[in-house]
């Protein structure tokens, strides 16, 4: 987590606790060491940020300090509760948790009529959650889409068939009992769309295509647009 992120995240603490919060405490839900935790503190004092307290005994944050609001609708909080609970529904395990921080996140910065939106455990996403698809991480097909990275998969097709493919993904698409990497093949000289439940092994392979993803992905789109949507595998 970066500094930046953990300042932020020791602050979203110290507002929603009932009571003082120890350094253990801030490090453990963090995953730093409270060496960290008391750099932190000491840095966020520095900027002025009204926390009270000391080593061993705990902290508070000040009454009176907050956070630029977030400035929603009754509707703009109910979507924003529903696509969190549709997050739940998918099998990345990464995506999960990091619903609940927003969910976290949101709640203590939104004003007190829109936090009853969170609380009310009104809106529900129904269905069977997809299970966490448990040979491939799909963060790091994410963070290879975010940096046009190119990916190696041993895949079998729906023929049972095992194969090796390069690709450069450009796209994951999240359904109930799967989710699908779309992306440009290498063998096929093609886009593919390719499950991730018969996908076997997925490693990053550190070769780019830097600057080629928005271009694969207009051809992707064009093909829905004409019907010609890409094949599996």
């Amino acid at each position: 987590m970066r500094k930046a992120s953990r300042l932020f995240e020791i602050i979203q603490i110290l507002r929603l606790a009932k009571g003082t919060v120890t350094a253990a405490d801030i490090a453990e839900r963090l995953e730093v060491t409270v060496r960290s935790v008391y750099r932190d503190i000491a840095a966020l004092q520095a900027m002025r940020v009204p926390i009270e307290g000391e080593r061993g005994i705990g902290y508070i944050l000040r009454p009176g300090f907050d956070l630029p609001p977030l400035m929603f609708s009754i509707e703009e909080m109910e979507a924003i509760v529903l696509s969190l609970a549709l997050l739940e529904r998918t099998g990345d395990d990464e995506l999960k948790q990091a619903a609940k921080r927003v969910s976290t996140k949101i709640a203590g910065a939104v004003p007190p009529p829109l936090r009853q939106t969170f609380e009310a455990n009104a809106l529900h996403a129904w269905g069977f959650a997809a299970p966490s698809a448990s040979a491939i991480d799909l963060s790091l097909v994410r963070r290879a889409i975010r940096g046009e990275e190119k990916l190696d998969l041993a895949y079998r097709d729906e023929h049972g068939r095992a194969t090796e493919r390069l690709i450069r993904p450009i796209a994951l698409i999240y359904y109930a009992e799967t989710a699908n990497i779309v992306a440009w093949c290498e063998l096929r000289q093609a886009i593919r769309n390719f499950r991730s439940d018969r996908i076997e092994d997925c490693q990053a392979t550190g070769l780019r295509f830097k600057g080629e993803g928005d271009g694969l992905r207009q051809i992707w789109v064009s093909g829905w647009q004409t019907g010609t949507s890409a094949a599996t595998g």
